[in-house]
């Protein structure tokens, strides 16, 4: 991958975008950036809209687009179906279509979901369950980005936001212990996060090599996120006594059914790259870091 072609990241001001960019910047990569409604980015446009979309595209004219727009909230994908389909599939079907009328040779990078997994793990990518609207139009959102020649990632992150609008999951935990909340943990939903340091590096590879296909891109023994959120803590010797862990099944916060195990077999990505991923206790310690100049 020549640097001076141009990367375009869609949805560039959101969680993993605000972090990607300029990650991407400073290894000198020829980055243009998109967002939907609000940030500072180069380009503002709506992507459910394929006049703009096509105008847009043919403007930038990417070599490789990394899509991370999202309708990432699982309870409005279940209330508002319409939005999680022109936000989660509409959206990739536009950038295929322009990527197959415009631009033949343009890299599809779709950064997908671990939602897509439900039932006992670690799962490999053949190993499908679709739970709630959010995954049904995540994986739509996979079929439409495979039509093209395509990367799709299934993955999920932790670490500190970058933006004022969005909070991560490790941001709520530290907020709350530290303002002396008590917050309840889920001991029954497991997952295999990585950090967003190490996600961003391991995107850079993908930029590199520009593989055809799925692929699980997750951490090493997942956990439960109960088990996640004690040993987060335990990091940044926050006060573990404020935390009680209950089943998703008392969980009154949540409205909407979702994945108990969510673990990723990530074998076929390693091997692609010769490389071995880290452990999710090595990821907390790297998440953790980032919250160190707070306390």
């Amino acid at each position: 991958m020549m640097k001076e072609s141009k990367i375009l990241l869609l949805g560039a001001t959101g969680l993993l975008g605000s972090s990607l960019s300029p990650y991407l910047k400073s290894a000198g990569y020829n980055i243009v950036t998109h967002a939907r409604k609000q940030g500072t980015a180069d380009f503002i446009f709506d992507l459910d809209d394929w006049d703009l979309t096509c105008q847009f595209l043919t403007q930038i004219n990417p070599a490789i687009i990394v899509n991370m727009v999202g309708l990432t909230s699982v309870d409005q994908s279940q209330q508002d179906m319409h939005k999680a389909l022109q936000t989660n599939t509409q959206t990739v079907v536009n950038i295929a279509k322009w990527i197959r009328q415009l631009n033949s040779s343009c890299h599809l990078i779709q950064i997908s979901t671990d939602h897509l997994y439900d039932g006992l793990g670690p799962h490999s990518e053949e190993n499908v369950t679709l739970t709630n609207n959010y995954s049904v139009t995540k994986y739509a959102g996979e079929i439409a980005a495979g039509q093209v020649q395509s990367t799709i990632l299934r993955t999920n992150f932790v670490g500190r936001s970058k933006v004022s609008f969005r909070e991560s999951l490790t941001d709520w935990v530290y907020t709350s212990l530290a303002l002396g909340k008590n917050v309840q943990v889920l001991s029954d939903v497991l997952f295999s996060p990585l950090s967003l340091k190490t996600l961003v590096k391991m995107i850079k590879l993908v930029i590199q090599k520009k593989p055809i296909g799925i692929y699980n891109l997750g951490s090493n023994q997942g956990m439960s996120k109960a088990d996640f959120d004690f040993e987060f803590a335990e990091n940044l010797k926050l006060p573990l006594g404020l935390m009680e862990r209950i089943q998703s099944s008392d969980a009154t916060f949540l409205k909407v059914y979702r994945p108990k195990d969510m673990r990723m077999n990530c074998l076929k990505f390693e091997k692609l790259f010769g490389i071995k991923l880290p452990t999710l206790t090595e990821e907390i310690a790297d998440a953790a870091s980032d919250y160190y100049e707070k306390t």
